[in-house]
Formats: C-alpha cells, structure tokens, sequence
C-alpha cells in the first residue's frame, strides 16, 4: 500500500515547508516537492493542514476512562492508545505506579500481549515504582514500596517486547543493581527520591539515563545541598521530562530548566490519568477518588494525582511557556523522548526510513486526523 499525503505544510527536522510525503508499507519513502508527480494506491488532501510528526508520551497511566494499573489487559491498553491518538500520541509507555511485585508481572504480561496483538501505539513499559522514597512518595502508596532484590531484579528484565523504563530512587538500592539494570536493556530514571546531590551523580555515572518529572518529588536545588534537581540540571547527558501543565512545574522553573539543558535534553510528557479523553473527570487510584479541578487531578488532601494533560496540549504549553517555536517544542514531544528510548532512529520524524507515524493539526494544533504506521486511527 503506497499513501501520498499532499497539499499541506511538513515538520521535518526544524523546518516546516510545503511538502509531499510518500509511504510505503508503513515506512516513510520520501518527501518531494509539493507539486510532485507521484503514483499512489491513495491520496490524502491535507487541505493546508499541519503534518507534524506523532507525539512519543514516555508516561501515561490510563486515558479514554480506562486505568492501566487497576485493568493491565490488551482492552485497556486498545483503548488508552485509542483516546491519546486523538491528541496526536503515535507511541507511549502505559505506566504502573507502585504496586505489587505481581501486580508489575501483570502489567508486563499485558504490555507483551498488547504488542504481539498490534496495538497500535505500545512501545513497552514505565514501571514507576515500588523502588522509592517514602519522604517523596507523592500520589504512591507508600506500603508497596520495597527493596529491588533479586527477584524483581529479574521482573524488570522479563519484558518480551518494547521498551521498559524503571523509575527508582537510586538512594533506595545500590550502584551494582542500577548498573545491572542499565546493561540488561532497561532505561533507568531518577524519581520519587530524596538523594543527595553525591548520590545522584553516583546514579548517572552507574547507568541512570534520566529525571522522571522534573522538579516533583525529588530533593530540590538548594545553597549547600544541590539534591537531585541540581545533578539533573547540572548535568549534560541525561533526559529530563516535565509535566508542562503549568501546574506540576511554574513556567519560569520550566524556563529555567531549559536554559540549563538545553532543548536536546528536555522532554514532554503527560501523566496522562483516565480522565483524558473522557468526559468522565473522577476516578478512582489505589483506593483514593481522584478528581479533575480546573485541569488538574487531585486527591483529596490535595496531593497531584498524575495530569489531565494530552500530548498537543503539552505542545501548545511548551512554546506558550517557553517561547518555543513549533519545531522546537514539537522536538520535545517527539525526536527527544523517541531518542531517550533509544528509538530515535525509528520514530519521532518526518524522515525516509522512519515509521510513518503523522499528525494532521491545523494551526492551534488541534489535532484532525492520525495515522500510526500509516495507518488511520479512529478519531
């Protein structure tokens, strides 16, 4: 099946420009000139609409009403791929807070059905927890939380397919196991910690590849004690994400966070809950009722429970918040988390040799159609 998508304005890279883009088998062939000759089994009209490339969410607990860690199955998993494509995600890591050790194999289990189904979407696992910090516990349920011993050593390293990225407190385990970790495959993050500033360098220099949002639920940048919010900003490698709500993170952190690492190493995500694409703004997360005020999820001493957040609105956010133009926090969204991944040779691009992942949005970025390896996703 050859697709050619015509008549509309292409982000490839940092460059947005009239373009053809032609796909094959699910692949990106080539992008021509607009008004190119090209043979097709069929012609999409972009009717002068943004092609932007699919947005890649590394965090995303639920979404459509559906909860991943209360209901890891293939169904849940179809139907949060199916309400976060309506905001342009073409790729995300379904999540599970801390939780048991068999409630994690349940969720693995689920994520390797759903990819060997063809989900369209899934591309592995976030384990977020139970290897955290009860002073920065956050929404978790602290009474799950547990040593990474041999044996969930060898469950966050049984995933058959995808991606898995654990988020750990690396003050809650040592240096050998995040090592082991790192060399296994597994994307280690920081998060939900209370380290020094010592400890999390020691962290990075063992296999910690990364900040899961940035700023919430981790030791802050202070005069004598840099913590971990000073190792992530300090240092030039690492990936740290933000929740760009306005609400998890002031704008002017955010800008400042940007400055310090540069708008290679920054990425978006959501904490989407189920309340995104749904009409439904309450539900329930480990036994607390969670409910949507002003935009935000909350329980109900007040604690942020995850974000109603979709991708394009994180977009929208980021170039409101930062001054970014929309290659460049469109880049947040897609070729950086695609990159941490270690996928960003595959997705994240409007390029020849990448999955045809597309987004058509107009010039509010209101998302209008979506396709996933070429192929259309219900609106």
């Amino acid at each position: 099946m050859r697709l050619t998508f015509r008549n509309g304005r292409v982000l490839s890279g940092e460059v947005l420009s009239p373009a053809t883009v032609t796909v094959a088998d699910g692949m990106i062939e080539a992008l021509h000139a607009p008004d190119a000759q090209i043979g097709a089994d069929h012609t999409v009209d972009l009717q002068g609409g943004l092609l932007v490339p699919g947005f890649v969410d590394v965090q995303v607990n639920g979404g459509g009403g559906a909860l991943f860690g209360e209901s890891p199955s293939v169904e849940t998993l179809r139907t949060m791929a199916s309400a976060h494509a309506r905001f342009g995600t073409t790729g995300f890591l379904p999540t599970i807070i801390s939780g048991s050790l068999d409630a994690i194999a349940a969720a693995i289990a689920a994520t390797d059905a759903a990819i060997e189904a063809g989900v369209p979407g899934v591309l592995g696992i976030h384990i977020e927890g139970p290897f955290l910090n009860h002073g920065r516990k956050g929404i978790h349920d602290a009474s799950q939380f547990r040593d990474l011993d041999a044996h969930a050593f060898k469950l966050l390293t049984s995933a058959r397919h995808g991606k898995t990225l654990v988020t750990l407190a690396p003050e809650m385990t040592n240096l050998s196991t995040i090592r082991a970790l790192a060399e296994a495959g597994v994307v280690v993050s920081a998060g939900h910690s209370d380290a020094t500033y010592a400890e999390t360098v020691a962290a990075l220099e063992s296999g910690v590849k990364g900040f899961t949002h940035l700023f919430n639920a981790m030791s802050p940048l202070t005069t004598r004690e840099p913590g971990v919010v000073g190792a992530a900003l300090e240092d030039r490698e690492s990936w740290c994400s933000i929740i760009a709500d306005g609400r998890h993170v002031a704008p002017a952190v955010m800008r400042i966070a940007l400055r310090c690492k540069g708008p290679a190493r920054l990425m978006l995500v959501t904490d989407a809950m189920p309340s995104v694409g749904s009409a439904e703004k309450s539900f329930l997360l480990q036994g607390q009722r969670i409910t949507v005020k002003d935009g935000v999820c909350l329980a109900a001493d007040g604690t942020l429970a995850g974000s109603d957040l979709d991708m394009a609105g994180a977009v929208r956010n980021a170039m409101t918040y930062l001054g970014l133009s929309l290659p460049a926090a469109a880049k947040l969204a897609t070729h950086n988390p695609a990159t941490f991944l270690g996928l960003g040779e595959r997705i994240g691009r409007i390029a020849p040799g990448y999955r045809a992942d597309l987004v058509l949005a107009d010039d509010d970025l209101t998302v209008l159609r979506c396709w996933i390896a070429g192929c259309p996703m219900s609106m």
